[in-house]
């Protein structure tokens, strides 16, 4: 058998191999991903069970492998804990390594929750622009389905907290920037009660959101990112943040006044 043949006999599968293992490795990093913001964001909150492997793998379209591995790696940041014929539960996050004086915001203290909205902003102002320039057609039905959930909240007159925070996670991602995903969660898991612990319930947070124009703010960031527009991104996404600085503003001087 002539050497080639033999060469191309022994390449050939173990480029497969490696193209099926590059495959699973991206799955399994895109479902660690995706469950990792879905704990930090809050909707696995601690003590919740995930959906169930089986579970997982119809939601997902991937194997049992790649949903085992994922679990395993969350288990290992002391995200989740796997109990033997049980299932899988959510952890309170521990607390970032960074240690304690990177990021602290009073929640009794306006000043101080209008600074980490100020932080928010530079942020979340360029992610806009880099999600325009490098979402992917994934990312962007990401970006637009929690938009719809955010107007359907508004619409129905329910509070719009959750589908805010994953329409704004959902921008991050679309960085393809972990940096920036990873902040994001921190400031949003620091900012994200702040109508509550201000002492304003849950009535304050629809108050803040309960309107056409924040709607109307995040369709236009929406719009910008699907055409790539990254300038109008950008610009959406101040003034949107702007507008919500001064909603928060208003609504607690309202609180202090009545």
């Amino acid at each position: 058998m002539p050497m080639d043949e033999v060469l191309s006999k022994k390449i050939i599968p173990m480029q497969n191999q490696a193209r099926k293992n590059t495959k699973r490795k991206n799955l399994t990093e895109h479902l660690i991903s995706d469950l990792k913001s879905k704990i930090l964001m809050g909707r696995f909150p601690p003590g919740s069970q995930l959906p169930t492997e089986q579970g997982l793998i119809r939601q997902y379209g991937v194997s049992q492998t790649v949903v085992r591995e994922s679990i395993a790696a969350l288990s290992a940041q002391g995200l989740v804990e796997p109990r033997h014929g049980v299932g899988v539960f959510v952890l309170m996050p521990p607390e970032p390594e960074t240690g304690p004086n990177l990021f602290i915001v009073d929640p009794n203290k306006v000043s101080s929750i209008l600074e980490a909205l100020e932080l928010r902003a530079g942020v979340e102002i360029e992610a806009a622009g880099l999600a325009a320039e490098r979402r992917s057609p994934s990312q962007e039905i990401k970006i637009t389905e929690a938009f719809e959930r955010l107007r359907a909240a508004v619409e129905e007159g329910r509070a719009a907290t959750v589908g805010d925070l994953e329409f704004h996670a959902a921008i991050a991602e679309a960085t393809n920037n972990t940096l920036f995903k990873n902040f994001l969660e921190y400031v949003h898991d620091k900012t994200k009660n702040r109508s509550a612990t201000m002492g304003h319930g849950a009535d304050a947070a629809k108050e803040l959101h309960q309107t056409d124009y924040f709607v109307r703010e995040h369709r236009e960031i929406l719009r910008a990112i699907i055409n790539r527009d990254a300038q109008a991104a950008r610009q959406a996404m101040r003034r949107h943040l702007d507008n919500s600085r001064q909603r928060f503003q208003k609504l607690n001087r309202s609180k202090v006044l009545g």
